[in-house]
């Protein structure tokens, strides 16, 4: 199932980055004690109480014209009603009310979303008189936090789990096969759910940004059930949302949780740019089977090199997806449209595939004895055993000597290696290191 949507807004410089680094427990957002500091949205996955959900950093949309600061406000606070699960409503105790506070306090309380306020820079006891004030603001849950100093965080999670979504029953069975499209608007992943399902289930237009909504669609093919999952999402028409298209990746997310296996569907003809790496990013984060879909084939100039360049385009631009196989298909045309769903399948049961624990070794061992770990200031490591843990992805976990001499380049070398034995194909692979214990 999708995890909760927690999303931080505010108005500039109210410390949302900080408050969202100390839920994820990482330093993703760039923090400086600038407004507008944020460049991109940026989202992690936080746990609270036994509960996963995510966390979008919804800080630095920057919007043209005049009166700049107020649009992106406003930006920020629509993002966050439209695919949100709860809203962290974030303002400083220090500044106290602004009209900025005010008119995003409207917006949401229209919205009829839980929103708990997040009373930052409460530094001190003394500080604890000034949150009250916020209470006028029209919300029932108000927290004072620190997010310089740790303080109230967990007040905080405590309000904001109490609010999420049941999410206990699957909605589908575990023999069925969920597929996302995901991808930059334009690239034509509303027609190839149509060219997929032989019909006209989804509207299509040749305008960017015209699917309003993510539809779920069951359908079988050659005895697997599957569902289709299109995320073409949160498309509003104006030039607020035209111009933060890139920022707008909420449902894409909700969408790669819940599916099993994604497609990053890319446009043939316009190639490769900059946004089909953060879309790709969050299916290689989530964990997901990937497969890349280059749409629009029929419309590229080739010759018989021309594939195997543009492959080598995508190996080259997705580094951390090497993985992830490539079709080459038209939608329009349903060229080649046959040859996507085998590998779909292929990849969902790579993804699901699980390793006897002999087995594995055996290779890690042989893989060991051709390629001793280097030694580290004399030290060298020495890989007990290792054993297959978990599947969606396949993770696998080596018992050594000492976690720290577990280099990177030495763990891509066993990856590559445990590749080649077991294929894997499409899906990621976790792997980490623990400390073997005398009693083990």
């Amino acid at each position: 199932m999708a995890r909760p949507i927690v999303a931080i807004v505010g108005r500039p410089n109210v410390g949302k980055s900080t408050v969202f680094n100390r839920i994820i427990g990482d330093k993703l957002a760039i923090v400086e004690d600038k407004p507008g500091v944020t460049r991109d949205r940026l989202y992690g996955r936080g746990e609270w109480l036994d509960t996963e959900f995510s966390v979008i950093d919804t800080g630095g949309i920057e919007i043209d014209g005049e009166d700049q600061i107020m649009k992106s406000v406003r930006v920020q606070a629509e993002l966050a009603i439209e695919e949100a699960d709860v809203i962290v409503f974030m303002v400083d105790a220090k500044a106290g009310i602004t009209p900025a506070d005010s008119e995003v306090a409207e917006m949401l309380f229209r919205a009829k979303k839980p929103v708990i306020i997040a009373v930052n820079k409460v530094d001190n006891l003394k500080r604890m008189d000034d949150i009250y004030e916020f209470y006028s603001l029209g919300f029932g849950d108000v927290v004072g936090i620190s997010g310089s100093h740790g303080t109230g965080i967990g007040d905080l999670l405590d309000e904001v789990i109490k609010h999420f979504p049941d999410t206990s029953e699957e909605e589908y069975g575990e023999d069925v096969i969920k597929v996302a499209l995901i991808g930059r608007p334009n690239v034509g992943k509303s027609s190839l759910v149509n060219a997929i399902l032989g019909e006209e289930r989804v509207i299509v237009s040749n305008v960017a940004g015209t699917t309003r909504d993510a539809i779920d669609t069951p359908f079988e093919k050659d005895g697997q059930k599957y569902v289709i999952i299109d995320t073409a999402g949160m498309r509003k028409r104006g030039k607020v949302y035209e111009t933060t298209e890139k920022y707008s990746v909420m449902r894409a997310m909700k969408a790669i949780e819940r599916a099993d296996v994604v497609l990053v569907v890319i446009d043939g003809e316009e190639g490769i740019i900059e946004q089909d790496k953060h879309v790709a990013g969050y299916a290689h984060e989530a964990g997901k089977a990937a497969i890349f879909v280059v749409n629009k084939w029929d419309i590229v100039e080739k010759d018989d090199k021309t594939m195997h360049q543009f492959t080598q385009k995508i190996r080259d631009h997705f580094l951390f997806m090497t993985y992830a196989p490539v079709v080459y298909l038209s939608a329009k045309t349903k060229q080649r449209l046959h040859k996507l769903f085998p590998v779909v399948t292929n990849v969902a049961e790579q993804h699901s595939a699980r390793v006897a624990t002999h087995v594995l070794n055996d290779v890690v061992s042989d893989a060991v004895a051709i390629n001793p770990p280097p030694t580290d200031k004399g030290k060298r490591l020495r890989i007990n055993y290792a054993t297959q843990v978990a599947v969606k992805p396949p993770t696998i976990i080596f018992f050594v000597n000492d976690p720290e001499l577990m280099h990177f380049s030495y763990q891509r070398y066993l990856e590559n290696k445990i590749r080649g034995a077991f294929g894997f194909e499409g899906t990621p692979l976790r792997m980490f290191t623990r400390r073997k214990s005398d009693d083990e």
